[in-house]
């Protein structure tokens, strides 16, 4: 967590999107960890709501504190094992909705490795000689020309730290109330990152099923 970090969660009960024998997927708002933290009073997260309701829950995936929407969890360790089969062989497919500064091409491919900033930790950087390979793919919904502002579509091909938001500040186009890569995040009125989840698209390992869904994007 940042110096001077006072984490201060939303308290309304998470919205379960999706539930069965095997998985729950949850929409988890802005300011909420998405696990606990080291510290005492950085416990409170999606996964520890979660597991008050189902103890045997295994994480499957992360969103950062500041992104909102899909977030899901397996119920036992048999859903936990398969869901990270389908990660590892990336056939989950994720959107996010982002409003970013400024009008990007209408749609584009960033491939910029990423590796950790130790001194400035948790920032991610790009680095091209060490870092990992990182790929997202976007297109532009619309721009607002009043605003200089885009609303975009994001999908993340790899799935490494801050990725969606480390490759639009490389390509000129922070997300908006980005308190880590946006120079000026004040500038967005809303008071929190223009980063959501909005879509989960996949195989379920167990049932067979295919599972489509989605979060209605709060900004």
């Amino acid at each position: 967590m940042r110096s001077g970090f006072i984490y201060n969660p939303p308290q309304h009960p998470l919205d379960i999107i999706f539930e069965d024998h095997d998985l729950i997927v949850v929409d988890k708002p802005a300011g909420l960890l998405s696990v606990m933290g080291r510290l005492p009073e950085h416990q409170d997260s999606a996964y520890l709501r979660v597991l008050t309701m189902y103890p045997e829950a295994r994480v499957t995936h992360r969103l950062d504190m500041a992104t909102s929407g899909l977030l899901m969890f397996a119920k036992h360790r048999d859903a936990e094992v398969a869901m990270s089969k389908l990660f590892q062989l990336r056939r989950i497919k994720k959107e996010y909705t982002a409003l970013v500064q400024g009008c990007p091409d209408a749609q584009g491919c960033i491939e910029a490795p990423l590796i950790t900033d130790w001194p400035n930790r948790p920032k991610q950087k790009i680095d091209f000689e060490t870092g990992k390979s990182a790929k997202t793919l976007y297109a532009r919904l619309e721009y607002c020309a009043a605003t200089q502002q885009s609303r975009m579509r994001l999908e993340p091909v790899t799935g490494r730290s801050h990725q969606l938001r480390v490759h639009l500040m490389h390509i000129g186009h922070p997300i908006l109330g980005d308190k880590l890569y946006h120079p000026q995040p004040q500038i967005f009125a809303l008071g929190r990152m223009a980063l959501h989840a909005t879509r989960l698209s996949l195989i379920h390992p167990i049932t067979g099923l295919a599972l489509e869904l989605s979060s209605t994007v709060p900004f």
